[in-house]
């Protein structure tokens, strides 16, 4: 009984508005295409849950990969860029150039070059995560503890000796946060790449059922997704209090 006050008390609000939801569409009569009642909702949900786990199974593939290699080019270049001015000032503008062009942009682009399957949709992931994980990456590897650089140069550390033991380390927590932050949107980039030219996953689910005006379907779908980015956030939250708990 606990429990259920404690949710209550945790989800009032997302409660009442389906209650206002699930009313609205009873008493205004509103055809299903328009609008389908919550319960409608639920019960496809409840009918194929099959379906939704292997669609959402692969979007949350596509967005852990791509987010993985968005994170590698994004440290892998800050730490190109700390290493050199000359790079420092060829990559930043350039990655902020990038990170301007909008992601549903570069999708016929990227399609074009890696072809129309899972590839495209990771490398689309990757780019919505680089640009983040290079900036929160390029700050912390600057924000070194104050003195850690005049005791390094007194114990006489290599300049590779520095750059593991006291630069790396430095940015460990910002990388932390960077991930936090792009886990969402990568997910995000994941269903709007399915949505475009997937054969699957969420985005491509949501796009078949929009096309059959099944909006059941369709906005359960979209539950699945906000459910799985809440998840992809959480888990990368939880790693980032473990991390920081560790560096302190």
């Amino acid at each position: 009984m606990s429990g259920v006050r404690t949710f209550i008390s945790h989800y009032w609000g997302v409660l009442g508005i389906l209650l206002l939801w699930q009313a609205w569409v009873s008493i205004s009569g509103l055809n299903a295409i328009v609008l389908p009642s919550p319960l409608s909702v639920v019960a496809d949900l409840v009918a194929n849950p099959a379906i939704y786990a292997g669609n959402a199974g692969k979007t949350f593939l596509v967005a852990v990969l791509g987010l993985a290699f968005g994170l590698l080019a994004g440290v892998l270049l800050s730490l190109a860029a700390w290493t050199s001015r000359l790079l420092n000032g060829l990559l930043t503008p350039l990655g902020l150039i990038f990170s301007s062009i909008p992601v549903v942009a570069l999708i016929p682009i990227l399609a074009r070059l890696l072809g129309y399957d899972m590839r495209t949709e990771i490398a689309i992931v990757a780019v919505a995560a680089f640009f983040p994980t290079f900036v929160f990456v390029g700050a912390g590897l600057k924000s070194r503890p104050p003195g850690s650089d005049d005791l390094f140069n007194v114990l006489g550390a290599t300049p590779w000796q520095r750059l593991l033991r006291l630069v790396m380390p430095a940015a460990v927590p910002n990388m932390m946060v960077a991930l936090r932050l792009t886990a969402p949107e990568a997910v995000l980039a994941a269903i709007l790449a399915e949505l475009l030219m997937g054969t699957s996953g969420l985005g491509f689910m949501f796009r078949e059922a929009a096309g059959r005006f099944a909006m059941e379907r369709a906005f359960g779908t979209s539950i699945i997704a906000t459910i799985t980015a809440v998840i992809v956030f959480g888990l990368f939250m939880a790693a980032e209090r473990r991390v920081d708990a560790l560096w302190k």
